[in-house]
């Protein structure tokens, strides 16, 4: 895998996560742990997407 498609594969995940989110904070009877539990994982894409982007 190029450093192109694994930045892109980074950035899918990153949506993909986002729109999990907004499913489960808009569900009634969420769960702030699964809640906090995804932007953790969403924030650890977003610092390699940027680490990547820099090189």
């Amino acid at each position: 895998m190029s450093e192109m498609e694994h930045l892109n594969e980074l950035r899918k995940m990153h949506e993909d996560l986002s729109k999990k989110i907004e499913l489960e904070q808009n569900s009634p009877g969420s769960d702030s742990l699964v809640i906090t539990e995804l932007k953790k994982r969403k924030l650890k894409i977003k610092d390699k997407i940027q680490q990547l982007s820099k090189v």
